[in-house]
């Protein structure tokens, strides 16, 4: 399931850098997926709103639908 949540991300990655962001692969502990936002994502104030009803509500669809997403900094 990482490689999953791996080549999802490699997906989502070039929308997030559109603006100006990135986000980074950290972990996969169990069902919890550990991401990195980094660049303009990192001091967003919509970051979390990205995680859970962006990358989270998809990755569900595609990869898992037990899998939550948890930021680390």
């Amino acid at each position: 399931m990482e490689q999953q949540v791996k080549d999802f991300i490699s997906e989502v990655r070039p929308l997030i850098q559109g603006h100006g962001g990135d986000v980074e692969f950290v972990a996969l502990d169990g069902n919890t997926v550990k991401l990195r936002l980094l660049g303009a994502c990192s001091h967003c104030p919509g970051a979390v709103m990205t995680l859970k009803n962006g990358i989270e509500a998809q990755m569900r669809e595609v990869v898992n639908p037990d899998l939550t997403v948890e930021r680390v900094d």
